[in-house]
């Protein structure tokens, strides 16, 4: 199985970076953007100065708004904001030719729905063929040819290792693994965890409460993961464990700058303004919330996040809720 052009979805700073990963790979790269600018920017001047600035893009992308001009592709990177995937399939699904696999690359729970990436577009692309990519990556850093290793898991291992195999050069080595529930799991939930840390650090509650921050928090990524169906020790491979630190330990993680702002008492709208990416943990926590509910999985730290971001508690009063807890036993 060898794939030869790949058409990505969503031309933010992750897709971009992605489309540079798949152009470096040898594949001819079609990028889907919403901006006209964009398309513009790309094709004319190979940059993406909205999304990721600075960063020369590889002349083989071409960049398009129309999504029927990824009807070529042979692999498709799915990688618009969590809560639009779903209708970004939707918009694809008439020009997907049979068989041809997508990998979902956004990171989240669906509000309302609250389902996976992987439910949502079984949903909307029914009978295609599904992978997961998820690990820690900033895009800047993976555009600009540093060093990444990422999961990307698919339950056809073939098929797996073929996509791994297609977009892999030196410098962006993807792992295999069957547990695509794990995988996206860890990556919705670390990102709500990312809002905590940022909160703790612009409170300047210190480096002894970051670790523990990180450290309960993979906890709870980990219990609700398996309880979604998802194995332990993939969550403590690089979709899980590795994203977490990487998302929670730089304010360069667009999360962990909003936790920052609300931390250092900034409102959410502050907190907000002038973003031009999503920070995906604003929209995932009160799904994230819901959904451990719905499972009878303790999560206090996503609860006192989600509580934040809705504004049912002031910051202060959510970190004494959490230091006020009943202390257990660690495992």
């Amino acid at each position: 199985m060898r794939f030869k052009h790949a058409g990505v979805i969503g031309a933010g700073a992750w897709g971009t970076a992605l489309a540079q990963v798949c152009a470096r790979a040898g594949l001819a790269v079609t990028l889907q953007a919403r901006e006209a600018e964009v398309v513009e920017a790309v094709n004319a001047r190979h940059e993406n100065a909205v999304f990721l600035p600075g960063v020369a893009l590889e002349p083989a992308i071409r960049a398009t708004h129309d999504m029927a001009d990824l009807a070529a592709c042979d692999l498709i990177l799915a990688v618009p904001p969590a809560q639009h995937l779903r209708a970004a399939l939707g918009a694809l699904k008439p020009h997907l030719a049979a068989g041809v696999p997508v990998a979902l690359c956004s990171k989240g729970v669906e509000q309302g729905t609250l389902k996976l990436m992987t439910e949502v577009a079984a949903e909307a692309l029914p009978g295609a063929p599904l992978a997961v990519l998820s690990g820690p990556s900033f895009a800047g850093e993976v555009a600009r040819g540093l060093p990444t290793a990422v999961t990307l898991a698919c339950a056809d291992e073939a098929l797996g290792k073929a996509i791994g195999e297609a977009i892999a050069i030196p410098t962006f080595r993807p792992y295999w693994t069957a547990d695509m529930i794990g995988a996206e799991a860890g990556a919705a939930v670390k990102n709500v965890l990312a809002i905590a840390c940022g909160i703790s650090e612009g409170k300047g509650l210190g480096r002894s409460a970051h670790a523990a921050l990180i450290t309960r928090g993979f906890a709870e990524l980990t219990r609700l993961a398996v309880a979604l169906g998802g194995k332990a020790e993939t969550l403590a491979g690089l979709c899980g464990l590795g994203d977490l630190v990487l998302t929670c330990s730089s304010p360069q993680s667009r999360n962990m700058s909003v936790g920052l702002a609300l931390g250092g008492g900034q409102t959410l709208d502050q907190a907000l303004a002038g973003k031009v990416s999503v920070a995906e943990g604003v929209a995932s926590a009160p799904a994230v919330r819901a959904l451990a509910r719905s499972l009878d999985v303790e999560t206090p730290i996503c609860e006192a996040v989600a509580a934040i971001l809705a504004g049912e508690v002031d910051v202060d009063s959510a970190i004494l809720g959490l230091l006020s807890r009943p202390l257990k036993t660690e495992a």
